[in-house]
């Protein structure tokens, strides 16, 4: 019945005699020795039985019940009798339950390299103080290290794309099997030279899944220059949604409603405009900082100094500094800049009640509050309608103000997924704008390339654009032929680098895990083996 309970609660002592089993001092003290039976010299192969000596090792076990579990096992060091070989004796190891020089059992290792890989340091430790392993950040840290790396192998379709260890600042390179989704190596910066050196070093690749950015063009040019490449469609489809919200931008008088010519015999008030403060009356602190902001920027800048210059002196982020410098449109970094409400989906609603003669707040609020308005007091809507009760005669209902990025998305979109409000205010725009639905027009033709995988029909699609007005298609058109090849790839051939970006965001993740004090050798070793 013993022998039954200890095969049962260790079963990775089987191959040890058990003398003992104690609790002491809240631990479980197995006390074990080997069994007498011949093993093979690790260098010759010839089995020994002549013992030199015995002595004990102190191996930690997974806990039971709760409690530690150590193991005090005696171990043979015995000799090798063959002449020629040069190992004179050599300690004895359990098969599944020691290792050479471990103070851990084969199976508590298991458990401790497990945790480091997926928790690292110090969150690692708290969760092995709860199962009861007494290990320490740094040991944790030191066991993910002394893993191995995975085997290295060379694969027939390679997925590149890039990672920031710290945005702005610090970039690395990761490489994936597009086939079998694993993650192949991780590269520190994302220049030309350490990406072409690792394709060549594998030889076989056939295919190279990448983004737009030239240095990878160049990298799998030089190293692997028989390999196909292709352009992941996701980035051809991001980069022509940034030249069609360049040419919204440029077209931003056709996203306001055109004004009422009936006339009115009632003097008509606006809307109060949302860069002012419905208190005072005053332009918001938020606008008149980005105002002053961006054209301090734009005062250094013309003196000739640098960005970096310009933030320090400034006292802005570099990004923040590069925003401001590279402005094309100061009205739509003002939009950008001033924070949405819950109440902005209903003020059209609450201008039209009042222009009808509700001028309750109370009221418009259980109004709004009826078709999904969160707020739980009314006072919003009574400031909002604070400036309207100061002005003379009804106000006119204006239509929603269409951002950019807004109508962008709309035109970006399948019609399919657009609501019956966005599909007429869209129709609304494209009426008054012949350039924006010429621009809808051709950003339907790509996506029907790009669903269909008709990379034919490319040549086709850049001769339509050109013949059109739209200098930001113009630029993203000319930016495809000088990479016509990889374009025409992604295309047409299934490949994409969806699983790099997968990969891209689970590096995301493990880094900020280890809240960005990490290296790169620990990041890597975490990305392949966990």
């Amino acid at each position: 019945m013993c022998d039954d309970w200890l095969g049962i609660v260790f079963p990775h002592l089987e191959k040890v005699l058990v003398e003992w089993v104690r609790v002491e001092g809240g631990v479980v003290r197995v006390k074990a020795r080997t069994r007498d039976s011949a093993l093979q010299c690790p260098d010759c192969g010839v089995p020994s039985c002549r013992v030199h000596s015995w002595y004990q090792r102190r191996l930690a076990d997974a806990a039971v019940g709760g409690r530690p579990v150590v193991i005090d096992l005696s171990v043979r060091r015995l000799f090798c009798d063959v002449a020629d070989c040069a190992r004179r004796t050599f300690a004895e190891q359990v098969e599944g339950l020691t290792i050479p020089y471990g103070r851990r059992t084969v199976g508590l290792l298991g458990i401790v390299q497990a945790i480091a890989l997926a928790l690292a340091g110090r969150a690692g430790a708290r969760l092995a103080a709860v199962l009861h392993i007494a290990v320490g950040r740094v040991t944790l840290l030191n066991v993910l290290m002394a893993l191995p790396d995975p085997c290295s192998r060379s694969p027939r379709v390679v997925g590149v794309d890039d990672f920031a260890t710290r945005r702005g600042r610090r970039y690395g390179t990761v490489l994936v099997d597009i086939e079998s989704h694993e993650v192949l190596d991780l590269l520190p910066g994302r220049e030309k030279e350490p990406v072409a050196v690792w394709l060549a070093r594998h030889p076989g690749i056939e295919v190279i899944c990448r983004d737009r950015a030239g240095a990878y063009a160049e990298a799998a040019r030089a190293g692997a220059p028989g390999a196909l490449q292709v352009a992941d469609r996701w980035h051809l489809w991001d980069n022509l949604a940034t030249a069609i919200e360049r040419t919204v931008i440029a077209n931003r008088p056709c996203l306001l409603a055109p004004e009422p010519s009936a006339p009115s015999a009632r003097r008509l008030a606006a809307a109060p405009p949302s860069t002012l403060n419905p208190d005072t009356g005053m332009e918001k602190w938020l606008v008149t900082r980005t105002r002053e902001r961006h054209q301090a920027v734009q005062r250094l800048l013309a003196r000739g100094w640098t960005i970096s210059a310009i933030g320090r002196e400034l006292g802005l982020a570099r990004h923040t500094a590069e925003r401001y410098a590279h402005c094309e449109n100061l009205d739509g970094l003002i939009d950008r800049s001033l924070r949405t409400t819950r109440l902005d989906d209903y003020k059209p609603y609450l201008i039209r009640r009042w222009n009808e003669g509700c001028t309750d707040a109370a009221r418009l609020f259980r109004e709004i509050q009826a078709q999904g308005y969160p707020g739980s007091t009314p006072q919003a809507v009574r400031r909002y309608l604070r400036p309207l009760r100061t002005g003379l005669g009804s106000i006119r209902s204006p239509a929603p103000v269409l951002k950019p990025q807004q109508v962008t998305n709309w035109i970006m979109w399948n019609p399919q997924h657009l609501r019956a409000d966005e599909q007429r205010q869209l129709g609304e725009v494209l009426a008054r704008c012949p350039e924006l639905s010429a621009a809808r027009g051709h950003v339907h033709a790509f996506a029907q390339m790009v669903c269909n995988l008709g990379g034919d029909s490319l040549p086709t699609w850049t001769d339509a654009v050109h013949a059109d007005d739209l200098p930001a298609l113009h630029a993203f058109a000319d930016g495809l032929q000088h990479d016509h090849q990889a374009v025409v790839a992604g295309l047409t051939l299934p490949w994409s680098s969806g699983p790099v970006e997968g990969h891209v965001n689970r590096i995301k993740m493990l880094k900020r895990q280890m809240y960005g004090r990490a290296g790169f050798a620990l990041l890597r070793k975490r990305v392949l083996l966990a």
